[in-house]
């Protein structure tokens, strides 16, 4: 039972996952102003993006499962004072090079998000669980929107360090409620971390992202790229046999393997290539001026205000999910989710002449992202041990993220693959990104049809593990 607040925990879970959502998207649009700042290259300056990207690949699982075996809040107030520590020596890096370490430091706070879930599985009445995570899943959401809609206008207003100024101030008032008022988690997993798994994850998720987020700058063929890839594949065999071997493993692999876990993680991949690459794609389309024959040539804050739809329906739509989750079921929320998001990215394929229908596509898109967001992470948590809430909803974002970095470096070639001899990118380039990334939104909705039926795993009827042999639980929720 409750033993404190809930208004205020969820407050403070909701802060702290939402800065950590918004800092992931706020420098992106910024990341050109960066670089003149700085007096950096352009290749060098999206180091800022990619430091943040592997860090948070690499800490999200680890953190979460630390989160299971020594206590959710000391690991969650550990984690924000670290995200703390990393905006202000962003706002005070005096060049590049401090900047990527900052964000290195940031990315450690990608473990707010399984252990704000963990928290709110261990500390709410398993009545308000499935709604207080559709809700916390709006916000991240959210976050991810508000900062590509709220960079341009703090940065022509103030000076882009103003983007690491502003969370310095939230996240330290966080730090503070957060140690008066969020009680510790009752359920802790037993054992240690296992640090080869930890190491061994690191290395293989290290090994894939990066050569897919440099591969444009290095070339698809280089010795760099097709050697980390190939490395990745080692590693990651070699982390399944150490994990399969430990007798308390990082990431355990048989709930991985329960049906609801591996179709839920299965459509995160799918339709987080989806949601990052339009991210990352759109707001370079309409800032394209008239002269390569299409585009709008919208400022960074004006094409920021062309994703405000997405971000007003994501919210909503992901705090409605949890009103419609106990009636419905949160499989047909995935579905429909997954599948608006295939219908959006088909129609902005076909239908991008004007500025109101890319709004227009954006809202749709933003609907798709509200719902599958908040089923996800009701999926995960309702179908694995109490003990596992952190490891498996840290992983669940990890593939979430592996998926968007596998979306926007195919995007890319087929974006760059082919210019004007003005340099700039053909419409067609975009027209086939967009069509493969409805694509795979369909496939994501597909797969989602995968998710088993059955309540017999339902939150309210799990009970924590005490030992390292997880409990067998019927997964999935009324479809």
């Amino acid at each position: 039972m409750p033993r404190k607040s809930t208004r205020l925990t969820f407050a403070v879970l909701a802060t702290g996952a939402g800065v950590f959502a918004m800092l992931q998207s706020l420098i992106a649009p910024a990341l050109p102003t960066v670089q003149h700042a700085l007096h950096t290259s352009q290749s060098t300056a999206t180091w800022v993006m990619t430091a943040y990207l592997l860090s948070a690949s690499v800490f999200t699982p680890i953190l979460g499962r630390v989160g299971d075996l020594v206590g959710k809040k000391r690991t969650l107030v550990a984690v924000l004072l670290v995200v703390l520590a990393g905006c202000l020596l962003a706002a005070l890096a005096p060049n590049i090079g401090v900047l990527i370490v900052a964000r290195v430091v940031q990315g450690v706070g990608g473990a707010l998000f399984p252990l704000s879930f963990g928290i709110i599985r261990d500390e709410f009445d398993p009545s308000r669980v499935p709604g207080s995570i559709s809700n916390l899943s709006a916000v991240i959401a959210a976050g991810g929107g508000v900062g590509i809609v709220a960079a341009g206008p703090i940065v022509s207003a103030l000076d882009y360090r103003w983007l690491f100024w502003i969370p310095v101030g939230v996240v330290a008032a966080t730090v503070f409620i957060a140690l008066r008022y969020v009680p510790e988690s009752p359920n802790r997993a037993e054992g240690n971390v296992s640090w080869l798994g930890a190491g061994l994850l690191s290395a293989w998720l290290v090994a894939l992202l990066l050569p897919l987020s440099q591969a444009s700058v290095w070339g698809w063929g280089s010795a760099r790229t097709v050697g980390l890839f190939a490395a990745a594949v080692v590693l990651f065999a070699l982390w399944l046999l150490a994990e399969a071997r430990s007798r308390t493993p990082l990431i355990d692999l048989r709930v991985m393997r329960l049906p609801a876990v591996w179709t839920t993680n299965t459509v995160a991949l799918l339709f987080g290539a989806g949601m990052y690459a339009l991210w990352s794609f759109l707001p370079g389309f309409v800032q394209m001026p008239s002269s390569a024959g299409y585009g709008f040539g919208a400022s960074v804050t004006a094409s920021g205000l062309l994703m405000l739809p997405m971000l007003v329906t994501m919210f909503f739509s992901g705090i409605l999910s949890g009103r419609l989750e106990p009636v419905v079921g949160a499989k047909a929320l995935l579905t429909t989710g997954a599948a608006l998001g295939a219908l959006a990215l088909g129609l902005l394929a076909a239908w991008h002449s004007a500025q109101w229908q890319v709004a227009l596509v954006t809202g749709v898109f933003g609907l798709g992202i509200g719902l599958a967001f908040a089923s996800m992470a009701n999926l995960i948590v309702g179908s694995v041990p109490a003990s596992q809430t952190g490891a498996a909803t840290g992983m669940n974002a990890n593939i979430r993220t592996i998926g968007g970095s596998i979306g926007a470096a195919v995007t890319s070639v087929l974006v760059t693959g082919r210019l004007q001899p003005s340099g700039l990118p053909y419409a067609s380039g975009y027209t086939h990104g967009f069509t493969l990334l409805a694509v795979l939104c369909l496939a994501a909705a597909l797969a989602a049809l995968l998710v088993p039926v059955g309540r017999a795993g339902r939150l309210a009827g799990t009970a924590p593990v005490t030992g390292s042999e997880p409990e067998v639980i019927t997964s999935g929720t009324r479809g």
